[in-house]
């Protein structure tokens, strides 16, 4: 790639370029080997609440699968537990999960709410992500303030519009 861009591979800021790119790679991609149970482990516990629990900007970066540029935003996660409630870190922990393999936004979403889905089996579930992709800044439309995003809803919170309403009001109270 370093011949193909024009540059001298043997240059001296450029020697060990390759391998720490190849580092670099394998964590941005770690997720590939990261396993959700694990992440979970013994993080689920037993509550009488179905109310609505959100953990909203939780900031992620990935990879856009087409050009291997960054996409970077944050994810907002609600589910309404059905009994069993999981630690609020393991969320953005799950997230992450998905975040670091090769991805785009629309399935990293929907991803993310089957994941919670499986582990937690709510009565519904919401992922909104907001995210700015460089591939659309840095290249192409070079459109530098475009955000895209993405919503995935499940159970009660797709089907019920008070609920998701009270999932929105939420989500855009600052």
């Amino acid at each position: 790639m370093l011949r193909y861009l024009g540059e001298d591979p043997t240059r001296q800021g450029l020697v060990k370029t390759p391998e720490r790119y190849a580092k670099a790679m394998l964590f941005f991609t770690k997720g590939y080997n990261e396993d959700l149970q694990d992440t979970v482990n013994d993080a689920i516990f037993a509550v009488d609440s179905r109310e609505l629990v959100l953990v909203k900007d939780i900031e992620i970066s990935s990879l856009c699968e087409h050009h291997l540029m960054p996409f970077i935003g944050k994810v907002h996660i609600g589910y309404i537990p059905d009994g069993r409630v999981i630690g609020l870190s393991k969320l953005a922990r799950m997230a992450e999960i998905f975040a670091r393999r090769l991805q785009l936004q629309e399935r990293l979403t929907h991803e993310i709410a089957c994941a919670i889905e499986r582990v937690l089996v709510p009565l519904g579930v919401g992922v909104v992500i907001e995210a700015s992709h460089m591939c659309m800044v840095m290249r192409g439309a070079q459109k530098y303030t475009a955000m895209t995003t993405t919503c995935c809803m499940t159970g009660v919170l797709e089907h019920d519009s008070k609920a998701k309403d009270n999932f929105h009001s939420l989500l855009n109270r600052r």
